[in-house]
């Protein structure tokens, strides 16, 4: 599922980010939701969240649990 919109999003939840750095290479980086950064209830590029480690970036993909 793609992290678009802000009501899929949720601190705990396991999700792939892409960080500023990486925007252009597009590699992801995987943690746990800490804080939804983004007001909006919709984001074309990805909702942004900051990490339970610090990292900031837009949700790529939200893990879907087995």
């Amino acid at each position: 599922m793609h992290g678009r919109n802000r009501a899929d999003i949720y601190p705990g939840l396991e999700v792939d980010i892409i960080l500023k750095k990486d925007q252009r290479s597009g590699k992801l980086t995987r943690g746990l939701v800490k804080d939804l950064l983004t007001s909006a209830s919709y984001h074309s590029r990805g909702i942004k969240v900051r990490l339970e480690d610090g990292q900031v970036g837009r949700v790529a993909e939200i893990v879907e649990e087995d």
